[in-house]
């Protein structure tokens, strides 16, 4: 059975939707039973208000480069397909599906809530529950999983979800299942391209210190005495 799961990310105009703030940019990953499709969602939307300059500093999207891109409204049925029925992967969810419903709500007819098509997983909440009292950003996971993410200068909603992607599989296990011809097949079935990934998660690789060098080569040194041949060394 496939498991579909989105990474999704949003920027903002600014914090708070009561306030009148609008999406401004979304984007999502695809994964397949923890697989990389490469079946991505992007797009970045005008939002008929003026951005805080407190948001432009964090993710340096500006009022000028909006100009003429879609509005939600314009996107709406195509991004409710590409979610339905999956579940999204969100860092600190309450904020990315607070925004979504908004927009959902200023659509005429509505839009039901995003809890109604899709589940929700909010890795803020995961992470707080295994490292409780340590911070939890997504910068601070990075480095506690050794995922590069030096090209991350400012927030980015595909690049942010791309990111995420690579901490929720090192959080939730790290490699998966390398059955691909039971994958293919399956995906085949629904019409859903796998092996084509972009990203994968890397397992760290621990080198000896010259003092463990040493260490070992004086224990070889020993076996050779009591033994005369030493495997290791042949």
């Amino acid at each position: 059975m496939l498991k579909r799961q989105i990474v999704l990310d949003t920027e903002t105009t600014g914090l708070s939707p009561q306030e009148g703030h609008r999406i401004i940019e979304i984007g999502c990953v695809e994964l397949i039973n923890r697989r990389l499709t490469g079946n991505n969602f992007h797009v970045y939307l005008q939002p008929d208000r003026l951005i805080d300059q407190e948001a432009i500093a964090v993710h340096g999207i500006t009022n000028e480069f909006l100009i003429g891109k879609p509005r939600f409204a314009d996107i709406a049925e195509q991004f409710c397909q590409y979610i339905a029925g999956a579940e999204l992967v969100i860092h600190n969810a309450a904020f990315d599906v607070g925004f979504i419903n908004h927009e959902f709500n200023l659509l005429r007819p509505a839009l039901t809530p995003v809890t109604d098509i899709c589940g929700v997983l909010d890795t803020l909440k995961m992470a707080r529950e295994a490292h409780p009292g340590q911070k939890n950003n997504l910068d601070a996971l990075c480095r506690r999983y050794d995922i590069n993410n030096s090209h991350r200068t400012l927030h980015g909603a595909l690049l942010d979800a791309e990111i995420l992607a690579d901490v929720y599989l090192a959080m939730t296990g790290g490699q998966v299942s390398l059955n691909l011809a039971n994958d293919e097949q399956a995906a085949a079935q629904q019409n859903v391209v796998v092996g084509q990934l972009k990203r994968t998660s890397r397992l760290p690789v621990v080198f000896a210190s010259e003092a463990e060098l040493q260490s070992h080569e004086q224990r070889l040194d020993l076996v050779q005495k009591k033994g005369g041949s030493c495997l290791w060394r042949n």
